[in-house]
């Protein structure tokens, strides 16, 4: 009997239940849902199912992210090396790969003013810079934090691991995939608040066609120009271009299948459960990670708004000719962000196109990300 009773005592030890926290069942209860508004929501599931799963079973069994120098037996857990590509840069840079495999950049060929919609999205940026540096962060780490007004989760790690702000790495990580998935919750009545329904009813010119010449070079002349002033942004402008390239150059087809598909799904199955795991209630569960998560929603909404206003500038400049709309797609949510100044723009006018146009400045924007994080890696002598 006594045996028994011992095999029962420790089976009930070894649970899960002996050892969760109120903080383990809060971080839970938000794994919950997130996987509600991925699955039944429709809010970027690719992105949400695997960052929520993360959060679920690193609450459950926290050895799942332990270090070896942690574990009694020498190996890490599982997410811990999954995480370790994400700090040495490896899957930020790869999903860059993908996205430049899957994405069209002849909008923003066909009409280079877009960079400009593009440039000032990232106002968002430079006010989440000033106002993590006024919350008392450090300035390595207000940088890191303040790339979340790019809504681009790749750069965001990228940056804060480059930076050595490993601490943050999971809140940052979080709060950027979770905005970008919250796009068309967040933009839409920023968009409607600063534009009347006539601009919103802007019709714009057909895009002019873009030669195979023009889509090759464009990669190769991006690279060449951004990587001489900002070496640091090679990783990923690199291999963004890299993917665009092989998509566009039309002579290496399995290379542009396998980086637009399989490569980028398991890159993003790694990369979503190890940000997941991050989330742990000890380490999610404190102030800096609010002022994180809040500082991240301020840098969206002011990137989205100075977009929109830049847009309205444009569209006085050119007799009415541009569309406000399609400056809150110069955010890098590639391309959830075109598809909110399609939908918005759709509701005022049903006839209304404007995807196309967005694509331009949503494309500018990933580019335009991924530039600033280069300055402000060269800013702090980062290589």
């Amino acid at each position: 009997m006594e045996y028994i009773m011992n095999t029962l005592g420790n089976l009930v030890e070894q649970t899960a239940f002996m050892n969760l926290t109120v903080g383990n069942l809060i971080m839970i209860g938000i794994a919950c849902i997130f996987l509600y508004l991925a699955i039944r929501r429709g809010f970027e599931p690719l992105l949400l199912v695997p960052i929520a799963f993360g959060m679920l079973l690193v609450n459950i069994y926290p050895d799942i992210m332990i270090s070896p120098e942690e574990a009694s037996n020498g190996t890490g857990g599982l997410l811990y090396y999954f995480y370790l590509l994400d700090e040495w840069s490896i899957l930020p840079s790869l999903i860059f790969l993908g996205v430049g495999a899957m994405t069209d950049f002849g909008p923003l060929i066909a009409n280079p003013k877009s960079f400009l919609l593009g440039a000032a999205a990232q106002f968002g940026i430079f006010a989440a810079y000033l106002g993590a540096m006024a919350m008392g962060f450090s300035d390595k780490a207000a940088a890191a934090i303040s790339i979340i007004g790019g809504a681009d989760g790749p750069t965001s790690i990228f940056l804060a691991g480059k930076l050595e702000q490993t601490a943050i790495l999971g809140p940052i990580a979080v709060a950027a995939y979770s905005y970008m998935s919250l796009v068309p919750i967040i933009q839409p009545p920023i968009m409607k608040l600063l534009t009347t329904e006539k601009e919103r009813k802007i019709k714009m010119e057909q895009l002019r066609p873009v030669s195979k010449l023009e889509r090759i070079l464009f990669p190769i002349i991006i690279t060449i120009v951004v990587c001489v002033i900002l070496p640091t942004t090679a990783p990923l402008v690199g291999m963004l271009m890299l993917g665009n390239l092989f998509k566009e150059s039309g002579v290496v087809r399995q290379l542009t299948d396998t980086a637009a598909n399989v490569l980028m799904y398991i890159v993003v199955i790694l990369l979503g459960t190890s940000v997941g795991a991050t989330t742990s209630a000890e380490a999610f569960l404190n102030w800096d990670t609010l002022k994180i998560v809040f500082l991240g929603l301020i840098a969206f909404a002011f990137g989205t708004a100075a977009g929109v206003l830049f847009g309205k500038l444009m569209c006085w400049a050119t007799g009415g000719k541009v569309n406000p709309l399609i400056g809150s797609a110069g955010v890098s949510a590639v391309p959830m962000a075109a598809r909110v100044s399609q939908k918005v723009g759709a509701e005022a006018d049903p006839t209304n196109f404007l995807l196309m146009h967005a694509m331009g400045p949503n494309v500018a924007g990933v580019i335009g990300t991924a530039v600033v994080a280069g300055t402000f890696m060269a800013i702090f002598g980062v290589k």
